[in-house]
């Protein structure tokens, strides 16, 4: 069992600059250890890591003094890509000195939905074997698709489990990317042909164009960039239905819309492109395909049908295509969700993407940049880890469950989205799982999920702490290392890499979550392919691997980072044909141009047009149903202090927000009879949670915000599971709901 800390509230705030929950640290924060627990003799050692609170990126770096084999200090890493650190990352010493951590293997003892789970400690070889047993009976029953193999948060372990996955001969890998970054993912390559989610300004950016992010809370340290460049001259045009920090501190013009109806904006924003030839007529008729059909179809989007749909002034959307068309280059900053959690995702965003293509600003100094990178990301690659030929080899993609349900997402991803869980399990086509970091809250109408995780034969968890809404399901529970005290993977910003050693050994019995997946994978019979369970061969091999001349040791030997030689350089690479693998000029997409009518939809049944269509639930798709629940329901934005359902029970940190907060207008409140802090009901015909009021124009009327992750008031039993068909993400963002007023105090956990 670890030491409590015992550090003030006061001192906290003090260290962190944290009243406001955005400050970044630039100095260093002390630890105050329990009497006897270091050693006053003890020398000091500096050693470097990089913090993982967030979502496994930015990976900002931390120098940790280390005294008596014990963390005491933490500040910004120095002369490294990205500094410095906020609360979060300073919180991460209370949550790896948590006294409420998992810290040994556990097994349950009585059957899964016979009451409150009772547990008792296994032996990880114990632990080990009975996974193989299980695993491989199943599969020699059902065959190897039978076993899902999911990593949530943290990522960095994806490549790994990827791997572990595809020799066990399983194309049931999952991510919490079903939810998450993928949607822009497939976007982007519709249109482009390349996987981004934009380029932040340079310093030749004369415009840029934010839709749907709030790096001001959710990456503080990006914020501060972007405010250089807003200083600087840099126009900013930011699309969000609430006033953010972002938009106070960028916004030229802040185009404020029902949540839901992005692609009319964005088609909008088209409309005026065209009318007024504000776009690059000659990159148009050379390098895009689809062209007429675009500006035929975006004809009936004129900003005043726009306003109708999207409540968004007409003169606001004409001001902001101005900005951005008429201060070139420009650039796009999306966001890995935000508005991506909508029915009409896959064609909302493919307009969004038109929009900056319709400048020319690609691959150009201050643009949007495109090319080939490192391959690597923030969990590693499965292009290093050479998955493409094994996956292919053992026919993987014809036995995949979701080829059938999401086309698109199977065309461009090796793994499988998580949407239809509950009908895989129900159907016996899943039935067992290695779940690394899985949150059942995660999903819409999480009731659903968490049935298939109990109904699955054999289950095993992996994580850092016992959650009830998720482990109270499952058949075993194991223990990983936090950041502090893990390897893998490295950190990539460009093309300079860093490797990361453990600063202090793991907590009781605690693995690397690498060497987990890695030991897993011996047991059942790759002994070989996994490395003997080694993360440092592991690692070696994938560098080696990877085509780029790179080793564990030459890592090694560059703590401050190596700098990969060589790299595709220059402007306006497709002209040459340096981003096509075939070496022709063009992009990566079937017509080798930059796609507004997309031929891969096509090919799959699809409307190939980005077309618009309202939200399945509405006031405009179901006007009667809005008569009883009048509200339009935005839910999963982002708080500066915790990621997600992460950090809630550090009380660092759950301070600001201690607890499940809603936000309404002043009018939609007044309506209700609702005050500030009264704790309400917020309803509709699908599910129900109790939250704290907090009254705000920074919401629009007929609009409110909810906050996810509280496992008391989890908003997510109010989504449907009516799926976007092209990338399978629910509608998190654009459903409806009531609020009532039910009593004054502190919600209860």
């Amino acid at each position: 069992m670890s030491e409590m800390t015992n550090v003030t509230r006061r001192t906290f705030l003090k260290g962190a600059g944290a009243v406001a929950g955005t400050a970044l640290v630039a100095g260093g924060y002390n630890i105050v250890h329990p009497e006897g627990a270091v050693a006053e003799e003890a020398p000091v050692e500096v050693k470097y890591t990089y913090c993982d609170m967030c979502n496994h990126v930015p990976k900002c770096g931390i120098a940790a003094s280390i005294k008596d084999g014990k963390v005491v200090r933490v500040e910004a890493r120095e002369k490294y890509p990205a500094d410095p650190i906020c609360a979060k990352g300073i919180s991460s010493l209370q949550e790896l000195y948590d006294p409420h951590r998992i810290t040994y293997p556990m097994v349950r003892t009585n059957a899964k939905g016979g009451g409150a789970p009772e547990w008792e400690p296994i032996s990880w070889d114990d632990a080990y074997a009975r996974i193989a047993h299980e695993f491989n009976r199943i599969k020699e029953e059902s065959g190897p698709e039978s076993v899902l193999f999911y990593c949530g948060d943290p990522k960095e372990p994806r490549g790994a489990m990827q791997r572990l996955a595809t020799l066990f001969g399983s194309p049931t890998y999952g991510s919490e990317s079903s939810t998450c970054a993928a949607a822009t993912w497939i976007c982007s390559q519709l249109v482009t042909g390349q996987l981004t989610m934009g380029s932040d300004p340079t310093d030749a950016t004369a415009s840029c164009l934010v839709w749907s992010l709030n790096p001001a809370w959710s990456q503080p340290y990006r914020f501060g960039d972007m405010m250089k460049h807003k200083e600087r001259g840099c126009k900013f045009v930011v699309v969000d239905p609430r006033i953010t920090p972002t938009v106070t501190g960028l916004a030229d013009v802040h185009l404020q819309l029902r949540p839901g109806t992005d692609g009319a904006l964005a088609l909008g924003f088209i409309h005026v492109m065209l009318r007024d030839g504000l776009y690059d007529r000659e990159f148009v008729e050379k390098w895009t395909h689809g062209f007429d059909e675009l500006a035929s179809y975006v004809q009936e989007f004129t900003p005043e049908r726009v306003e109708e749909i999207t409540w968004v002034p007409a003169a606001k959307l004409e001001e902001a295509v101005k900005i951005i068309c008429e201060n070139s280059p420009a650039t796009l900053v999306s966001s890995s969700a935000g508005a991506c959690h909508a029915t009409n995702v896959g064609n909302f965003q493919r307009a969004v993407y038109s929009i900056i293509a319709l400048t020319g600003d690609l691959d150009v100094a201050g643009g949007l940049s495109m090319g080939p990178g490192l391959p690597f990301d923030y969990s590693a690659s499965t292009a290093a880890f050479r998955l493409e030929n094994m996956y292919a080899e053992k026919g993987l993609q014809d036995i995949r469950y979701d080829k059938d349900d999401f086309p698109v997402w199977a065309h461009y991803f090796k793994m499988i989205q998580t949407a239809h869980l509950p009908e895989l399990v129900a159907d016996g086509k899943i039935r067992a799982g290695l779940l690394l970091g899985v949150n059942s809250m995660m999903w819409p109408q999480t009731p659903e999920y968490q049935k298939a995780i109990k109904d699955m034969e054999f289950t095993v968890a992996i994580d850092y702490y016992m959650r009830p809404w998720t482990h109270d399901l499952v058949d075993m529970l194991l223990p990983a290392a936090m950041c502090y005290e893990r390897m893998a993977p490295p950190a990539v910003f460009g093309r300079k890499i860093f490797h990361r050693d453990p600063v202090v050994e793991p907590m009781g019995q605690c693995r690397e979550d690498w060497q987990i997946i890695l030991e897993i994978g011996c047991a059942l019979g790759f002994e070989q392919e996994c490395f003997g369970g080694s993360v440092e061969a592991a690692l070696d091999d994938m560098y080696r691997g990877a085509g780029i001349d790179i080793s564990l040791d030459l890592l090694r030997a560059h703590p401050e980072g190596y700098e990969v030689p060589g790299g595709v350089k220059g402007e306006r690479k497709y002209v040459d044909g340096l981003l096509r693998k075939d070496g022709k000029p063009g992009f990566n997409t079937p017509t080798g141009k930059i796609e507004f009518v997309s031929e891969i939809l096509k090919r799959y049944g699809f409307e190939g047009l980005p077309v618009f269509e309202e939200p399945v639930h509405s006031p405009v798709s179901t006007p009667d149903e809005a008569k009883d629940y009048s509200l339009v329901l935005n839910s999963g934005s982002r708080v500066p202090y915790y990621t997600h359902s992460k950090l809630r029970d550090l009380p660092w940190l759950n301070q600001f927000m201690p607890d499940p907060v809603i936000r309404l207008h002043p009018d939609d409140a007044e309506k209700r009879g609702i005050a500030e802090g009264d704790q309400v009901r917020v309803f509709n015909q699908f599910g129900e949670v109790v939250m704290n009021a907090e009254i705000t124009n920074l919401v629009l009327p007929g609009v409110v915000d909810v906050f996810h992750g509280w496992h008391q008031a989890d908003i997510n039993l109010l989504t449907t599971r009516d799926f976007d068909p092209i990338t399978g993400f629910p509608p998190f963002r654009s459903g409806l709901c009531e609020v009532e007023r039910t009593g004054k105090g502190r919600i209860v956990a």
